[in-house]
């Protein structure tokens, strides 16, 4: 028997305890907690988007603006800037501020009353006031296209009255401190006169006489003015223009201080009253002129007036509009009156209000203007009335976000602490004070703001449809811009004729990527160029290196690839160079187009000079038809950046300025017999139209060793235009189609391999030789290349419809020049009879006439496998000899054999078919045949059936279809979309993607697709000394045994890199060096493969040594596609956590960001929720309502171009929900410290934060709206004024208004009293004590798990102390006992 010891019970009880690697059994401790997690909207930056009210507090010195979509802004000083919004989001038509007071009054559309108080940092609303039976239902203004309840506001100075005008005629009181109606009302058929036949209209302004307070006047739409006394209740005065007809309405009326009237008309008419006469004194038209009959000349309407004086005597009349009809569409205006001089002030968008700066707010008093600030439909502009010529204020405010279209956003959280002042430093240099402005100080100057001290800095970047990107510092609650980008400097636009591929706005910004550290900015553009620029503090001159993307073209469908030694591999051709090749090397994009777009200082163009900031590096050129960028990355440590869209990704060296891929995204699935380190080093100059790049192995990736262009291909390629089109093929790939979607189970795989044949049958695009050359030599197409333009015109009779490209020539042409409508009719016609004289050529006897091409052969045997055609068995049997190409069918079905056969001629074995139908009719007969077959078939034969590994065929989804991928392509017209996988999110990485090596960290560009695919490409730097010398090499995740192949449902939106303890793994990067200083001063740092500064923040896994290096997981990789999130174990590829976001909806935008210290996943749903997860575990953390999709339509086609149908509004949020969403993600941000932006109108940057310890210090960063201030002195009585009369007297408005007026009329107008905001907020809160109360029972819960654990944990620790002690009590039992006695 084994001796027992203490020691080898010790060790049988490590041995029982396996040590498990890092990564899924042992939990990473996370420490975000739900309670973390606070939602709310931070700071609002820009114009008010579609201003529609405009208030002033001249005591404050605060300005408020209201729009139409319910916001209020109220501004003062620099960080002063406070925004609400009305929960209904109706317009605000009026705002009144109560001076002085610290709240404002607004009125909306809605026929509802609000007051507001700013006495504190954020305003809060008090009370409303809803009126109910103060709207016509039929139309009775002429001012506006709209009806109104509520048409106009009048506030005494230090009154608690405030009278309402409504569109009835009538004209209520209500009390502001209760915010109830008064008993006094004024109704409009007492105040007009008996005699009058009809309604005078709805209320357009209110004002009391400054002399005497009691004296209200009443101005109605349709010219009627009424002086009405409130002490006596009726009317004193009335006066009219005219007869009441439409010249002689009524928009604007103003007094002056000693008591005189003002009214402006629609006829653009000032007027002056004295309240003695029913006749105006003067009546003046300030912009009319007379005519040729002596006749003045009809004018606008002046639709706001003002009359102010001063001290010196001076009278200004300040009124909007009023110019001649035929100037006034094109020109907005004020004009300021003063005395006899006359200064129209032109604006450059239309006026919307404008209010007068004057330094004392009583009206009895003289004002003494000094300034005018105007709210325009665009901007907002302060006219400066103390200095000659009206200069304007420079306005402080950053208001010119929309200077040009908002195209994308990007924000950036804790970046670099120098970045901010070196934009500063060269956007001052290139900004010089532009003169004209006033030198006097911003006179909205309300408030107080203290700088907070904020440890971090915030840039955000937006990029504009005109090609400029602002760099705007962010910080502490501010936005100032920093510098301004114009990439329309980068390029020259050039005359000509049409383009075939001319963009609306061929320089907006569609992507922008940012290296903080490196100071690298790469910049999308719409047809698919990218500018790389790089960061200089001083100018510089120098060329700008261009570099040729060619048209990325999947060989697979596109064309018949026949590659060398049998691999498969994608083209890349470009067919879009119309161009020759003088012109290519000018490197201009779109042919002689009046949109054509050359490079300014392009190599050879002698150079260009470039101011500091950011300058143009490097210009990628996208060649042929648009392709939009759909992702877009850059790596400064690696030297390289990549960009990808609908039709693949691109891999650019930048260092060697070099193409290093170009691949569809089908190409990186496959896996070729060998590797292909540069796909298209050389040029294979295969086809007439085409110049094929081919992988040759032998020869470095140096775009300039490629082969220059045959000049016959050039001109050949020229006399092309319609070498886009092809219906041959396009019928044959929806043939493909159907098959693989009608395929069922058991050849399933052969239909899917199918949809990866390739075939010929381009018109006027292939050079194809005799048959019996493809099949006796090898090099029969190399030979076939250098036939004359004879033979080559002779083999085109080989395509049946190679005899109708001209007919397409001629049609494309005629559609381009709009010449007649019914081109596609008689293009039918003539196509139909060619087609006919054709085949009846074809069936006439006699000659050895060339066999047509069949295009009837069958798809299929009766068992419904592929048919192959007969061979043709002329070749020799030699295996070395054999082609190893993939060969091409001769016949429509695109079937590709993975044997290496010879193909055979058809056309001598096999007659002409007598046909009656057209292509496509054979097309479908025989679809209908395999489908009949289909559905007949036994499926008994499964065994026979050869087992291939195939790819799964994608197809088209909704973003709302629950299956398992989407395409996010919102375009339909293209019958190549039907099953096209794009590109949609890249990153690079250094990662361990090799499970055959799972120690060594590689460099890898990570790829996600639109259909949910992710896929890796390897990279291979050279060593840092030959880093400028030699190319770098890739291979994807189908060239290498076990490249990680991921599948999510939903688009990928977002992938990042955690280490083994779940921290977050920075992006590598190489520090940015001042090239303008001597290169003994600095460091000289090249990018290597390891050198970057995120490789060296990787922690190893614990214990992961000799012995356990091989199990454990080093890294995580975080996977948010539109449904579902993943995080994947690398290097074993194992997904550890998942997550279902999304089932019925879809996430509009992901990303991974750190929060105090931790990481996770965040995303904004299309239902309008923020949700956040933990990682790794994807933890559900907040799952919260926030921001309604419908509230950023704004930026969606449907919105931007209107519905025309009015049954599209059938279907009312679907227009939204399934909307491509792409532009939304791109001006969606989130970003590091839980921080976040959103454009929230066209003209408007919100900001958020999920930080609940922001949300804390949140108030410190705000400012002051009110500050305690000393109202002015009233205007001082003189003696004689007083004792004949003539000053101001006072009016006791609470005996006139108060409880003695009467009681109201309930069904005018009811008091909300904050119900419905408080019930808003109950429910919230009540939302909110569900989350806390559910939290707060997980958190029971997992103290009870934890409790059981601590349990179970004694007990096995009390058995191991009772177990111990027995054996420690046997061992002394026969410690002394020998062998004998046991």
């Amino acid at each position: 028997m084994k001796k027992f010891t203490f020691k080898g019970v010790l060790d049988g009880f490590r041995s029982s305890v396996q040590a498990a690697p890092r990564g899924t059994e042992q939990e990473i401790q996370e420490t975000l907690r739900p309670e973390h997690f606070q939602i709310k909207k931070t700071f609002r930056h820009g114009f008010p988007f579609s201003p529609t009210a405009l208030a002033w507090d001249p005591v404050q010195k605060l300005l408020a603006i209201g729009d139409k979509g319910g916001n209020l802004r109220i501004l003062g000083g620099p960080g002063v800037d406070a925004h609400v919004r009305h929960e209904t989001g109706e317009a605000v038509l009026h705002a009144r501020f109560l001076v002085n007071e610290g709240a404002i009054v607004t009125a909306c559309a809605d026929d509802q009353l609000h007051l507001w108080t700013f006495r504190q940092k954020l305003p809060q609303r008090v009370q409303t006031l809803k009126f109910q039976r103060e709207r016509y239902c039929i139309k009775l203004s002429r001012q506006t296209k709209e009806i109104k309840g509520i048409t106009c506001l009048h506030l005494p100075l230090q009154s608690k009255w405030i009278h309402v005008g409504t569109e009835r005629g009538n004209v209520h009181v209500v009390n502001i401190e209760t915010f109830v109606l008064s008993g006094y009302v004024i109704n409009w058929n007492k105040a007009i006169e008996v005699t009058r036949p009809n309604h005078p209209g709805p209320v357009v302004d209110i004002s009391d006489n400054p002399l005497d307070a009691s004296k209200l006047l009443i101005a109605f739409e349709s010219g009627l003015l009424v002086v009405w006394d409130l002490r006596a209740r009726a009317a004193e005065w009335r006066g009219c223009l005219g007869t009441g007809g439409p010249g002689d309405a009524v928009r604007a009326a103003a007094w002056q201080h000693d008591g005189k009237l003002m009214t402006a008309h629609t006829d653009g008419a000032l007027a002056t009253w004295t309240t003695r006469a029913p006749r105006p004194s003067s009546l003046s038209y300030p912009h009319a002129k007379a005519n040729k009959d002596g006749k003045l000349e009809p004018c606008k309407p002046i639709h706001r007036l003002e009359w102010k004086t001063s001290r010196t005597g001076e009278s200004l009349v300040i009124f909007s509009g009023g110019l001649p009809t035929d100037k006034a569409g094109r020109t907005h205006s004020i004009t300021v009156l003063n005395g006899k001089s006359t200064t129209v002030l032109e604006m450059e968008h239309s006026v919307v209000d404008f209010v007068t700066l004057c330094e004392s707010p009583h009206a009895a008093d003289y004002q003494e203007p000094y300034a005018i600030v105007v709210l325009l439909q665009n901007d907002l502009v302060v006219i400066d009335l103390l200095s000659p010529g009206y200069p304007c204020f420079e306005n402080p405010y950053p208001m010119d976000i929309h200077e040009s279209p908002v195209t994308c956003c990007s924000y950036f959280a804790d970046c670099p602490s120098d970045l901010i002042p070196a934009f500063y430093s060269v956007g001052r240099q290139g900004n010089k004070k532009v003169a004209g402005f006033s030198e006097k100080l911003w006179p909205i100057n309300g408030g107080e703001w203290a700088p907070a001290s904020c440890s971090y800095s915030e840039i955000i970047l937006t990029g504009h449809a005109d090609g400029s990107v602002k760099f705007w510092d962010a910080s502490a609650g501010t936005l100032q811009i920093l510098y301004k980008l114009k990439c329309s400097k980068v390029f020259e636009r050039r005359g000509g004729g049409s383009s075939g591929y001319e963009e609306e706005t061929p320089l907006a910004i569609q992507h922008v990527a940012l290296c903080a550290e490196s100071r690298r900015l790469c910049v999308a553009l719409p047809h698919g160029h990218v500018v790389l620029f790089k960061f200089r503090k001083t100018d510089v001159h120098s060329e700008t290196h261009v570099l040729e993307i060619p048209v990325i073209s999947d060989s697979t469908e596109e064309e018949a690839s026949p590659d060398v030694e049998g691999s498969r591999s994608a083209s890349f051709s470009r067919g879009g160079d119309s161009v020759e090749g003088d012109g290519r090397r000018s490197y201009v994009w779109g042919s002689g187009g009046a949109g054509a777009l050359r490079v300014r200082g392009a190599a050879g163009a002698g150079g260009v000079r470039r101011a500091p900031g950011f300058q143009a590096a490097l210009v990628a050129l996208q060649h042929g038809p648009p392709h939009p960028v759909a992702a877009l990355t850059i790596n400064s440590s690696y030297g390289l950046m990549a960009w990808g869209g609908e039709r693949g990704v691109v891999v650019v060296d930048v260092w060697r300025r070099a193409v290093v891929a170009a691949l569809p995204a089908a190409a990186l699935y496959l896996a070729p017999d060998h590797p292909h380190p540069h796909p298209h080093a050389h040029v294979h100059p295969r086809s007439p139209e085409l110049d094929q790049l081919e992988e040759s192995p032998a020869s470095p990736p140096d775009p300039v060793d490629e082969v220059p262009p045959d000049p016959k291909l050039d001109t050949r390629r020229k006399s092309t235009p319609w070498k886009n089109f092809n219906l041959k093929r396009q019928l044959s790939k929806v043939d493909m189609k159907f098959k693989a979607a009608f395929a069922t189970p058991e050849n399933a795989e052969e239909a899917v391999e199918k949809s990866n044949s390739q075939f010929y049958c381009d018109t006027a695009e292939r050079n194809e030789t005799a048959p019996d050359s493809l099949v006796e030599s090898p090099e029969g197409e190399e030979r076939s290349l250098e036939a004359p333009i004879e033979e080559e015109d002779k083999s085109e009779l080989s395509s049946p419809l190679r005899v109708c490209s001209d007919v397409f020539e001629r049609m494309h042409r005629e559609l381009q020049e709009k010449r007649s409508s019914d081109v596609y009719d008689r293009m039918h016609k003539e196509l139909q009879e060619r087609w006919q004289d054709r085949e009846r050529e074809e069936a006439a006897p006699g000659g050895e006439e060339p066999a047509p091409r069949p295009d009837n052969l069958p798809l299929f045997d009766d068992d419904g496998r592929p048919a192959r055609p007969p061979r043709h068995k002329t070749r020799k049997k030699d295996d070395g000899a054999r082609d190893q190409r993939e060969q091409r069918l001769l016949s429509v079905p695109n079937i590709k054999y993975t044997k290496q056969e010879s193909v055979k001629d058809l056309r001598k074995k096999q007659p002409a078919p007598q046909q009656s139908q057209s292509f496509a009719g054979n097309l479908m007969r025989r679809f209908r045949e395999f489908v009949a077959r289909l559905c007949t078939r036994n499926e008994t034969n499964e065994t026979e059936r050869p087992h291939e590994q195939v790819l799964e065929v994608p197809k088209r989804i909704d973003k709302l279809d629950s299956s398992f991928s989407r395409s996010r392509s919102s375009s339909m017209s293209s019958l190549e979309n039907i099953s096209q996988e794009g590109i949609q999110c890249l990153a690079f990485a250094d990662s361990y993607t090799k499970k055959s090596d799972p120690t060594t960290l590689l460099p890898t560009l990570w790829i996600g697709t639109t259909l949910g695919s992710v896929l890796t490409m390897m990279i291979s730097l050279p060593d840092a000394e030959l880093r400028h010398t030699q190319p770098v090499v890739v291979s994807t995740s189908g060239q290498y045994p076990g490249g990680p192949i991921f599948r999510l449902k939903g688009s990928i939106l977002a992938m990042s890199f955690l280490d083994c303890n779940g921290a977050l793994i920075p992006y590598s990067y190489e520090s940015w060096k001042d090239d303008s200083k001597d290169p003994r001063e600095r460091r000289e740092r090249t990018p290597t493969k390891q050198g970057s500064a995120g490789s060296a923040r990787m922690s190893p896994t614990p214990g992961a040594g000799a012995g356990a290096g091989e199990a454990g997981d080093r890294q995580f990789v975080v996977i948010a596609s539109e449904r579902q999130a993943r995080v994947v174990a690398l290097p074993s590829q194992n997904c550890v956590y998942r997550q279902q976001i999304v089932d019925a909806d879809f996430v509009v935008k992901a990303e991974i960001v750190s929060l105090k210290d931790s990481v996770c996943l965040v995303n904004y749903l299309s239902t309008g929720h923020l949700a956040a997860y933990s990682l790794p575990s994807l933890r559900p953390l907040v799952h919260v309502d926030f921001l309604p999709l419908s509230e950023l339509s704004f930026q969606t086609q449907s919105k931007q171009r209107g519905i025309v149908d009015p049954m599209l509004s059938i279907w009312g949020q679907q227009l939204i929900v399934n909307e491509d969403t792409d532009q939304i993600a791109k001006t969606f941000c989130f970003s590091n410290r839980g921080h976040g932006l959103y454009l929230a109108s066209p003209t408007e940057i919100q900001k958020f934060t999920i930080d609940t310890e922001f949300c804390y210090t949140l108030n410190e960063m705000l400012g002051e709206l009110f500050l305690p201030r000393d109202m002015p002195e009233p205007p001082k009585e003189g003696f004689f004024r007083g004792l004949f009369g003539g000053g101001a007297r006072p009016l006791d408005r609470e005996e006139l208004f108060g409880e003695s007026s009467g009681k109201p009329n309930r069904t005018v107008a009811k008091q909300m009293d904050g119900t419905t905001a408080i019930a808003a907020t109950g429910a919230r809160a009540s939302a909110a004590c569900s989350e806390v109360a559910r939290a707060h029972q997980l958190v029971l819960e997992r103290g009870d798990k934890l409790s059981q654990l601590e349990d179970r944990t004694e007990r096995m620790h009390s058995q191991a102390a009772e177990f111990s002690s027995s054996a420690h009590q046997l061992m002394l039992k026969y410690k002394d006992k020998k062998w004998y006695q046991l």
